[in-house]
């Protein structure tokens, strides 16, 4: 099976759990929509306090997932330790599960425990200051449980890395899964039916005996918590003898997880500080309303996200393990072109057919929006090639320069909405986002191509990009109604996906046994 048909396979079981993870926070739109549950100023209040969480995630992380796989690649490739016994006699050769795998897999998850054990008591205490400090004093409670939310992540993210690191990605999904289950159960249970039941006026014995209406976009937060604990607790039989912890070790992770840590904390400024700024350079009056606005429609970008985190995931450890293979920098710039190719067809899909897509937001006073969907997947096309681009510098160790593109990206980010927020709302964030992604693109392609050249084709790349582009804009620019409407965005998509896959699908069929 060739090298690019066996990163698809790992891509979509990996992915599996994670686009269903996201997919649901997909399918959820239209329940924290609906003008039963949330209106447009509460569902800014989800919107505003999760993109908070995705900046303090990548803090207590510290880069450690990708430090983790790094690691345990140079360990691979390294000769097997020799043994003597008390007589001075050869023993058997130590196996990588017997010593140093299972030093690496202590000391890189008690490294993540500790700190972010410190981070739930000091913001367990300091939860009600913090909630006023952000504006949000009249949410404590869910800031509270966010920090909860947030410790849990980053101590479980080891032993998970590990599932993917040791090739089990059907016991990753099935935790994945298992956690998403418990979402959405108690998401249907408190909002579907508690919640919608109660504002409509049909309480009953059960409504009044569980649910507290005061409690409002706490339950969001609740259930997440309750989610993401039961991964915590299915993970507990793996953990690791806290013995095991190697402090040179952890010492030699954490100088190389140091950058790419800054890089993810900058990377998470580009991606979520446009729902954080919105709430302040906003009138305070309208401010909850518009975030609500945006993060609903922000939403509607999500095939693109999905794919691009289904793909991160399987090809993170299979750049790592393919990097010193005859021909593997061709077999990456295979594929970009294949991933670009798979993003602009998600692009098409939606756009073409933006008419249906919005109904995923039943509440027609979030519609306003729907104009940020094109510029916002365009933007994340761009992410998902710099995230193609960034097996430059992590093959050659250069993670400072990562740090680097991403800090550039950053401080892009930081000007554009400040400068375009206050005259453009909303639209001046989606703005931002795309010159932001759009840049760091270019400047880690011009970058990459000094210290680890790939043979990516751009012209290729780009054409994708531009073509895709313009068969939405040629279909959305034609005066006709009905049926035909809809059968010429029909058969626009399907000449792009047979154009694609006349292209590319040679790369992906078998070329070896």
């Amino acid at each position: 099976m060739s090298t690019l048909r066996k990163l698809a396979g790992q891509t979509a079981i990996y992915g599996l759990s994670s686009i269903v993870a996201r997919f649901l926070n997909f399918l959820l739109v239209p329940l924290y929509t609906s003008k039963f549950v949330f209106e447009p100023a509460e569902y800014g209040v989800v919107t505003a306090l999760y993109s908070w969480t995705a900046l303090l995630n990548v803090v207590l992380t510290f880069g450690m997932e990708t430090t983790f796989f790094r690691f345990a690649a140079r360990e691979e490739h390294s000769p097997p330790l020799p043994r003597r016994g008390a007589g001075g006699e050869a023993l058997a050769p130590l196996s990588l599960g017997e010593g140093p795998g299972v030093r690496l897999y202590a000391t890189a998850t008690w490294g993540l425990f500790f700190p972010a054990l410190a981070f739930m008591a000091l913001g367990s205490l300091f939860h009600a200051p913090m909630a006023e400090g952000l504006e949000f004093g009249a949410y404590a409670s869910s800031v509270l449980m966010l920090v909860l939310i947030i410790g849990i992540d980053a101590i479980t993210t080891v032993p998970m890395a590990r599932l993917r690191q040791e090739g089990r990605p059907w016991k990753y999904a099935a935790i994945n899964l298992l956690s998403v289950g418990v979402n959405i159960v108690l998401s249907v249970f408190f909002l579907l039916y508690c919640m919608k039941q109660y504002n409509m006026g049909q309480s009953n014995a059960l409504i009044d005996a569980v649910y507290n209406p005061s409690f409002g976009v706490g339950y969001v937060f609740a259930i997440n918590l309750v989610s993401t604990a039961v991964k915590l607790l299915v993970l507990l039989p793996a953990w690791p003898a806290f013995g095991g912890l190697n402090k040179e070790l952890l010492r030699a992770m954490l100088a190389f997880g140091a950058p790419l840590m800054f890089a993810g904390l900058a990377g998470m400024v580009n991606e979520t500080a446009d729902r954080v700024i919105l709430k302040y350079l906003l009138p305070e009056d309208i401010a909850n309303e518009q975030i609500g606005i945006y993060g609903a429609c922000y939403k509607l970008a999500v095939l693109i996200t999905l794919f691009i985190q289904a793909f991160r995931m399987g090809a993170e450890p299979f750049f790592f393990s393919h990097a010193k293979e005859k021909n593997s920098r061709e077999t990456f710039a295979r594929i970009m072109n294949v991933f670009v190719a798979v993003c602009m067809s998600a692009f098409l899909v939606v756009m073409l057919f933006l008419d249906f897509f919005k109904h995923f937001i039943p509440n027609p006073a979030y519609w306003e929006g729907l104009r940020v969907v094109p510029i916002l997947m365009l933007a994340n096309v761009f992410l998902g090639i710099y995230y193609n681009q960034s097996v430059w510098y992590k093959l050659t160790d250069r993670t400072r320069a990562g740090s680097a593109i991403s800090i550039v990206g950053a401080m892009i980010t930081l000007v554009c909405l400040f400068a375009l927020i206050p005259v453009m709302g909303y639209m001046g964030a989606a703005w931002a986002t795309l010159i932001c992604y759009a840049s760091m693109a270019v400047i880690s392609y011009i970058w990459g191509q000094k210290h680890y050249p790939v043979p990516y084709n751009v012209g290729r790349v780009l054409l994708y990009m531009a073509g895709a582009v313009v068969l939405w804009w040629g279909c959305e620019s034609l005066s006709i109604d009905g049926m035909l409407n809809y059968a010429i965005r029909i058969a626009a998509l399907l000449a792009f996906l047979m154009i694609a896959w006349r292209t590319e699908g040679p790369e992906i069929r078998p070329l070896s046994a």
